[in-house]
């Protein structure tokens, strides 16, 4: 490091991996902060500069060597496990700075002599208190996988005993009584049971119920109007619930109903295909399942907005993961057991190519990895007309006056009822067959569609795009189109305000 680096990084002020010292004056201080560093994502501690004020004010050689050899005592005999460090002077405008290098530990959780575990929160260090943090920190070394830890409460008896016989009648293309061994010992040795409990990657599989043992491993879905996540108004909401297999199946069939299927120049008769690519989306889904962080008492969301679609899967990337990382097919398997029985049960590789084949569907595929928040996020954009909510172009906002709470079903309800014969009626005044053309005045480039619209709006003048939606059983983005053609026509016209006004027939 030269001296320009290193004035950039004090001109930045403490962080999470820089720590400011202006001298070394408290063995049990430091000793907290190299676990920190240790068990967060590695730092440096700069002697020779006031950590208030970013002052450099630098240190004499007999101090630098002092600190030097402290510094090694405590990283050999008052660390547990011991951790590796690296030190280096940096003069700054004839100041001595001390630079002490601390790497990410590859052996955590790390302690300090009175056994107390520290990790970075900010600039600041504190304790790791909580269970399952503990548990994280062991999983990040490779020494415990979440997966494997025996479920509190369950037995043997909790295993759904049909998916277990399907398990293994494809598997290995027989009978599980003809291994010839008692039924809880071939539970452990499938890593189904350990002892007398089952293992949270056999609850997940095989369990009659897993959700009654962990609740919150689960999907919350939701499509919304809008898009905001802070929107109060959604078109569908589901808690996905069941085995990791039954979640993929469930969230899959979530976005198939939610998102819309464009024709992709296929013929008329086709029944099209998803807006976005099926393969994208089913291999974010597996990620989001499959390599979740267990030990977050967290759901998987599916959030559908007007313009993207999000999977948020609980937890950040491991282990020195980045999202470019990824996007290169680098992977590390956080929950290996889970991955196992996923490569035989469901769709799933497990090679790091899932990432690579969605961003060979969805090249404009996001991903926000966000260690504050413990989460990873994939965000698919969706094709959006941003001028929707724009009534100076003849879109009043539709999704703005779709309300089931308010009753908008019942107010259309009370014009078109098709038990009442509503369609019957409007076809006294529109019928295709007989000329829809001529009932408009022998107005020339009016479909079928924008003759019903205008059929409708005679019935119903001052209707709400939503209220036409529901009533032609089209897509926004068609029943936008086609008011935003008819009002440039001059054949309807919005008045009043965005939230009360509506359309009518001139």
């Amino acid at each position: 490091m030269d001296s320009k680096e290193l004035q950039q990084i004090v001109a930045c002020g403490e962080t999470s991996t820089v720590q400011f010292k202006e001298h070394f004056s408290n063995q049990d201080s430091i000793a907290a902060e190299m676990v920190a560093m240790s068990n967060a994502c590695g730092g440096m501690i700069l002697f020779g500069i006031k950590d208030k004020t970013g002052e450099i004010t630098g240190l004499p050689y007999p101090e630098i060597q002092q600190i030097n050899s402290m510094l090694a005592n405590i990283a050999t005999n008052l660390l547990r496990p011991v951790i590796y460090i690296q030190t280096e002077t940096v003069i700054i405008d004839e100041h001595s700075v001390l630079v002490v290098r601390i790497a990410e530990g590859d052996n955590k959780p790390y302690k300090d002599l009175h056994g107390v575990i520290w990790t970075k929160q900010g600039a600041d260090k504190r304790k790791v208190m909580e269970n399952s943090e503990i548990i994280r920190l062991f999983q990040c070394s490779g020494m415990l996988y979440a997966d494997e830890q025996p479920i509190p409460f369950t037995s043997e008896k909790d295993v759904n005993g049909s998916i277990l016989d399907e398990f293994i009648r494809k598997e290995y293309g027989r009978e599980k009584e003809s291994f010839g061994v008692p039924y809880t010992e071939l539970l452990q040795n499938l890593n189904i049971l350990r002892g007398d409990k089952i293992t949270l990657a056999g609850l997940l599989f095989f369990g009659k119920n897993p959700q009654q043992f962990r609740p919150t491993f689960m999907i919350k879905a939701v499509s919304f109007f809008g898009n905001n996540i802070a929107g109060v108004n959604y078109r569908d909401s589901k808690d996905i619930t069941g085995t990791l297999p039954e979640l993929f199946e469930k969230g899959m069939s979530f976005l198939k109903a939610n998102l819309h299927s464009v024709q992709a120049g296929q013929g008329f008769n086709s029944i099209g295909q998803l807006e976005i690519s099926e393969i994208a989306l089913e291999e974010l889904l597996q990620n989001a399942l499959v390599h979740r962080d267990y030990t977050r008492n967290a759901p998987v969301r599916l959030l559908i907005f007007d313009n993207r679609v999000e999977i948020i899967s609980p937890g950040c990337l491991p282990d020195g993961l980045t999202v470019e990382s990824i996007k290169l097919g680098t992977a590390v398997v956080r929950n290996p057991f889970i991955a196992s029985f996923c490569a035989k049960i469901m769709p799933y590789r497990g090679l790091g190519s899932g990432i690579i084949r969605a961003l060979k569907e969805e090249p404009d595929l996001e991903f926000m990895n966000d260690p504050e928040r413990m989460q990873f996020t994939s965000v698919i954009g969706r094709v959006y007309d941003d001028k929707i909510n724009d009534t100076t172009n003849g879109s009043e906002g539709i999704n703005d006056h779709i309300n089931v709470d308010e009753g908008a079903n019942d107010h259309i309800n009370d014009h078109i009822n098709v038990d009442e014969g509503a369609n019957d009626h409007i076809n006294d005044h529109i019928n295709v067959d007989e000329g829809i053309n001529d009932h408009i005045n022998g107005r020339e480039g009016i479909n079928e569609i924008a003759a019903l619209i205008l059929a409708f709006l005679e019935k119903n003048p001052g209707a709400k795009g939503g209220e036409i939606m529901l009533f032609l059983q089209k897509g926004r983005a068609t029943i936008v189109r086609y008011l935003r053609s008819l009002k440039e026509k001059g054949l309807i016209e919005y008045r009043g305000s965005r939230k009360t006004g509506g359309y009518f027939k001139k």
